[in-house]
Formats: C-alpha cells, sequence, structure tokens
C-alpha cells in the first residue's frame, strides 16, 4: 500500500493512495499514529479506507510529508558519491567509512512535501540537493541483528536532503555538524510504499534494486540505482539500534546516491561549480522507481539574522 499526508480543501488528513486517488481513513488519524500501534492496524485502516471513502485525485491534494518523524539519521551508503565529494578535497574515501555505515542526525522539523517551495538557507551561496530513499521504523528495537530488523521497517519513501554546501563546509572545520548546512528543508514523500511492495525487488545480494534518477529544470543530472548502496537498510537499522532504541516513525537516509546524486559530487569530480549552484527559480525532480516522484522548487530565503563573532580569551 502507499500511505500519504495531505490537504484537501484546506483540511489535513491521510490515507491510502491507488489508482492516481486519494482515499483518506474513514476515521481522522495521523499516520505516525497508526505506525506507532502496529502494521496490522495501518493495514486495517487502510483497506477500510479503500473500500469505504470518497476519494479524491491526487493532482487534487497538497502532499505534506508523509509522517512526522521523531528523529532523522542520514547515512552515507554510496562509495562513489563519497569518493566525488572527498575528491574536491584533494583526498580520497577514508578507511574508517568502510567500517559502519556512518550517519549524522538531521532536523526532523524541516520536513517538506513533496511539491512545496523550498527556501534558500539564509546567506547560502551554494545550495544543492541531495537523492535519497529512506526507510521508516514501524517497530521499537534495540540491539537488533539485520535479520532481526527487517520486521521493523515498515516501508520508504524519497529524501532529498537539501544542503547549503558553503555553510556546510564551514562548520565542519570545527569538527562538528553538519549544523546550518543542512537544517533549512528535507523533501519526504510523496508517500509511504510498505515493504511488501518493493519486496519484488530485492535482489540476490538482500538489496533494493530500483532506478533513481534527479533532474534540474527538467534536465536529467544524476541517474543511480538503489542496489549500490554499500549496506542494506537492515544492516543500517541494526546500526542504529546498536546501544538504543529505534522507534516507529524514525526515518533512515540512504545517503546520497552516486553519479550525480548531488552538484558537490560532480563540482568535486570536475573541479568547477558546473552545473552551477541552485537559484530561486530552479527546480528538481526526483523519481524512484516503484515509490514515486518529489519535485520542488527553490524560492528566495531569509536574510541571516548578523551575530557577533566569539569573544577571543585566549592569547
Amino acid at each position: 500500500m502507499k500511505f500519504a499526508t495531505f490537504v484537501h480543501d484546506g483540511k489535513r488528513q491521510a490515507g491510502v493512495v491507488a489508482n492516481e486517488q486519494v482515499h483518506p481513513f474513514e476515521h481522522p488519524a495521523e499516520l505516525l499514529d497508526l505506525i506507532v500501534e502496529g502494521e496490522k492496524c495501518l493495514r486495517r485502516a487502510g483497506e477500510r479506507a479503500l473500500t469505504g471513502s470518497l476519494s479524491v485525485p491526487v493532482a487534487d491534494v497538497r502532499l505534506l510529508p508523509p509522517l512526522q518523524p521523531p528523529t532523522v539519521r542520514d547515512y552515507m551508503t554510496f562509495e562513489s558519491h563519497v569518493a566525488g565529494v572527498a575528491r574536491g578535497y584533494g583526498d580520497t574515501v577514508p578507511e574508517e567509512w568502510y567500517a559502519a555505515p556512518a550517519f549524522y542526525f538531521t532536523n526532523p522539523y524541516a520536513t517538506i512535501g513533496a511539491h512545496d517551495d523550498v527556501p534558500v538557507p539564509p546567506g547560502c551561496l551554494r545550495f544543492d540537493f541531495e537523492l535519497e530513499v529512506a526507510a521508516v521504523i514501524g517497530k521499537a528495537g534495540r540491539d537488533l541483528t539485520p535479520e532481526q530488523a527487517r520486521e521493523h521497517i515498515i516501508g520508504y519513501t524519497i529524501l532529498n536532503d537539501w544542503s547549503a554546501r558553503d555553510l556546510q563546509g564551514r562548520e565542519m572545520k570545527v569538527k562538528l555538524g553538519p549544523a546550518k548546512g543542512k537544517d533549512t528543508a528535507t523533501t519526504l514523500g510523496p508517500w509511504l510504499v510498505t515493504t511488501d511492495e518493493l519486496e519484488p525487488h530485492r535482489n540476490a545480494e538482500g538489496f533494493l534494486d530500483l532506478a533513481l534518477t534527479v533532474q534540474v529544470n527538467g534536465e536529467t543530472i544524476g541517474r543511480d540505482r538503489l542496489a549500490n548502496m554499500a549496506w542494506t537498510f537492515e544492516e543500517m537499522a541494526a546500526y542504529a539500534s546498536r546501544g538504543t532504541w529505534i522507534r516507529p516513525g524514525d526515518v533512515l537516509g540512504s545517503g546520497t546516491c552516486g553519479n550525480g546524486g548531488c552538484l558537490a559530487e560532480l563540482w568535486g569530480r570536475d573541479g568547477e561549480f558546473e552545473p552551477p549552484p541552485l537559484a530561486p527559480g530552479d527546480t528538481v525532480t526526483m523519481t524512484v522507481e516503484s515509490i514515486g516522484t518529489v519535485s520542488n522548487t527553490v524560492i528566495e530565503g531569509a536574510h541571516p539574522v548578523p551575530l557577533r563573532s566569539a569573544r577571543r580569551r585566549l592569547p
């Protein structure tokens, strides 16, 4: 099933998507609340919506992020992406990257919908996209094995990890971050696709083999396949649960795919800012096989509120 959260006639609702129609849940409910209650409860609500509610064309609603995630962990699982970005700094993939699936926590309050406008972060001059797929946790767990973790993933969605590359670069020189370099927007959408729908795409190595494409203003910038990840989502979930809890609604981003999954990779490989950084008016469209398409237009953002520099206390 495909589950969406949307606004229609000014009313926020959630429901099931089928044949380009959205079927609202019979009883108003947040998708996250149903996920917390369990997969069987979610499916029953979906089945009732398909047979018992009046549908609305998808084209007539504003799609919101499928759920408001409690946490968002974003990984780096595509070796070609890591290599391309590292090359821009005269570096190579660090050996530590191969040891475990590294991630950072990003802002769960900054999620936007599949077709929402995205503002340029305050003070950013090198705005970028990142094409990713995200797994959504459906059941709490701790210290899981990858085999156990498969039962804890309820579905998948597209994730665009919008990035202010100049802000990010400055922040990470302090050995922290990224912070404001990743803080303004994260697209989730267009809906949550349950695991069973993607299972036919799982290859012999356990990876979901889906085609990934990103375009800027209609021009294809990058193509890759999800099966090129270095770790499976189950391995990522197991690592996330090591020594702590993962809980329903937690989002695990795959990290940026390779072969043009973001501009920074291309800048790093070619040594020049081509294609140029995103600017107001640019539209970024991402399509993932068997999940769907998200398309966001960049708009002007706020000017940064000035802050003074730190007091220098050391000689």
